[in-house]
């Protein structure tokens, strides 16, 4: 018998306790949690006790170096429970074998991925809404295009998960997410402006940042802030990326 021949409620029920399951594993231990949620607004919190961040910028279209880095903190926070706290447990789970004894039962393992996938969305969406809330206590001016700040920050999502789902594919164990998570994650958070904001770029890096994941993200979210839906190129860009790894990571992905 597998899970797909039982009642709709039971598969349910059984699906919904994976994910409890999963997220009480997430919470007890939090190294993403700390990432992707708490070094956001740790951040963000810093910067707006800095005197010089709350002073419109003439090199930076007029904006405060806290609205530039809003944007900025969010994209930071979605990268760290992508590209660490998504594939580390996939990754574990296959060392230790749990994968494959979950094979041996009803529970089809895509379950499991299912389940890590969800929790990272809720966190991810917890982020956002804590680190806007935040920003907007602290005088930064909410998202004028409500709709085109959705549509970036989901995009942004779908885009960024695949590629932490190909690191879990090719890593060997839980603690080499972290060496591969490195090599990906600090050119892209460079590209995304964290040290660097993208306005201060040269036009040739600002066309590389916007080609990036990250960087067409912060643009996305930007130019969503100032009240305009995002322009196409930042948007093609993401979806170029969950399309391409998302292919990649189902090609590549392996339960064993």
């Amino acid at each position: 018998m597998t899970a797909l021949s039982l009642p709709r409620p039971t598969r349910r029920a059984a699906f919904g306790k994976i994910v409890l399951n999963e997220a009480r594993l997430t919470w007890r231990g939090p190294q993403g949690l700390v990432g992707g949620l708490a070094l956001p607004v740790l951040l963000l919190a810093i910067f707006s006790l800095i005197s010089p961040f709350r002073r419109p910028a003439a090199d930076l279209g007029g904006l405060t170096p806290l609205d530039v880095y809003v944007p900025i903190l969010i994209v930071l926070g979605l990268a760290l429970l992508a590209l660490y706290n998504l594939p580390t447990p996939l990754a574990t789970y296959r060392e230790l074998g749990i994968l494959r004894r979950l094979s041996t039962t009803p529970v089809p393992p895509s379950w499991l991925l299912a389940a890590q996938g969800i929790v990272n969305l809720c966190v991810a969406v917890i982020m956002v809404i804590i680190v806007l809330a935040e920003s907007i206590a602290l005088g930064a001016p909410a998202p004028k295009n409500l709709a085109g700040f959705a549509v970036a920050v989901l995009l942004a999502i779908v885009g960024l998960f695949p590629i932490g789902l190909l690191i879990a594919s090719v890593a060997k164990t839980g603690s080499s997410v972290g060496v591969i998570g490195r090599v990906v994650f600090f050119p892209l958070i460079f590209l995304a402006g964290l040290w660097w904001p993208r306005e201060l770029m040269p036009g040739a890096l600002q066309a590389v940042s916007t080609a990036s994941p990250l960087g067409a993200t912060v643009q996305a979210i930007q130019a969503s802030a100032q009240g305009q839906f995002p322009p196409a190129a930042p948007l093609l860009v993401l979806a170029a990326y969950a399309v391409v790894f998302g292919l990649l990571a189902r090609r590549f992905f392996r339960w064993e």
